[in-house]
């Protein structure tokens, strides 16, 4: 190996969770800090949900989780006026045909 090239290795590195639990490792830096760790995650603890928000990222999601739930709505409601709009020109297409006599043509010229 050449020397003087790799970081120094720490054998005893703290590792130190945001829940409070702490432990060592071996790593390249004397000590890290981290969100979650397998005491508090939701997958090993059997919770239901816990949520870490960083910088509000959560709250973004729901609020446009809730915008596009709204938009859907009004597109829902949107499509079913226009269904009805169209049934509604069908049926006045349908009563129209009975009532409308053809038009005449320029080669079919009425007798005087």
């Amino acid at each position: 190996m050449k020397a003087n090239i790799h970081p120094e290795y720490y054998p005893n590195a703290t590792v130190t969770c945001a829940c409070g639990n702490t432990w060592t490792t071996g790593s390249t830096m004397p000590e890290i800090r981290t969100d979650v760790c397998s005491a508090c995650h939701p997958f090993f603890t059997g919770q239901q949900q816990r949520l870490v928000d960083r910088a509000g990222q959560v709250d973004r999601f729901n609020r446009r989780f809730q915008v596009a739930q709204e938009l859907r709505e009004v597109e829902t409601e949107r499509e079913a006026a226009r269904r009805k709009r169209q049934e509604a020109r069908r049926l006045v297409e349908i009563v129209d045909e009975k009532d409308v006599e053809p038009l005449a043509t320029g080669a079919e010229a009425p007798e005087e």
